[in-house]
């Protein structure tokens, strides 16, 4: 049931850009329970829904409360494409969802009960690193898989500068092929 911890130190092993998105809400006003408690009850859903349907692009999610009044999710994705298409499939559970919202909106029907809020971050490749101790897989190594800390280095600037294999040989050739089109241009002349 719980997951055991993982000895001694990790890193996750995320390659190239991490999408994450910050989901949540905030209850402002508890006795209006029946206007909050729909919302509370939909991330789940929408959550059970993505599992369904990992084509979708979520790798993994963490929910986490900053206060009693205020609950949210972080979300990592495969790509902004993915996130932009689950947001607005019309078929899915969040686009139904901010239309019941922007109905009662138009309507003047929102009586400022629920604060909701988003925040979305793409995260290129060499601008996060991760480190766990004794830990299960969490956060961004849930949703991409556990290496070894040795295996990307020991030292956050280490972890940083962690290019795979296949990133490297493809910025080589993209700066050789810049390099080769600059000299023909540069011979056109």
């Amino acid at each position: 049931m719980f997951a055991k911890p993982l000895p001694g130190r990790t890193t996750a092993a995320a390659e190239g850009d991490v999408v994450v998105l910050l989901i949540g809400m905030r209850i402002n006003h508890f006795w209006a329970v029946h206007h909050w408690v729909p919302v509370v009850l939909a991330m789940p859903r929408m959550l059970r829904e993505l599992a369904k349907h990992p084509t979708r692009g979520l790798l993994g999610h963490v929910l986490l409360t900053a206060s009693p009044r205020t609950y949210y999710v972080v979300q990592y994705w495969e790509s902004k494409e993915k996130l932009h298409a689950y947001a607005s499939a019309p078929d899915m559970l969040h686009h139904k969802a901010w239309t019941i919202i922007n109905r009662k909106d138009r309507a003047g029907k929102l009586r400022r009960h629920v604060g909701l809020w988003h925040e979305s971050y793409i995260v290129p490749e060499g601008s996060y690193e991760a480190i766990y101790f004794d830990m299960p897989p969490f956060g961004l190594a849930a949703a991409t898989g556990v290496l070894p800390l040795a295996s990307r280095g020991r030292r956050a600037a280490d972890r940083f500068a962690h290019r795979p294999p296949a990133a490297e040989a493809s910025a080589e050739t993209g700066a050789r092929a810049g390099a080769d089109a600059g000299a023909g241009a540069a011979a056109d002349r």
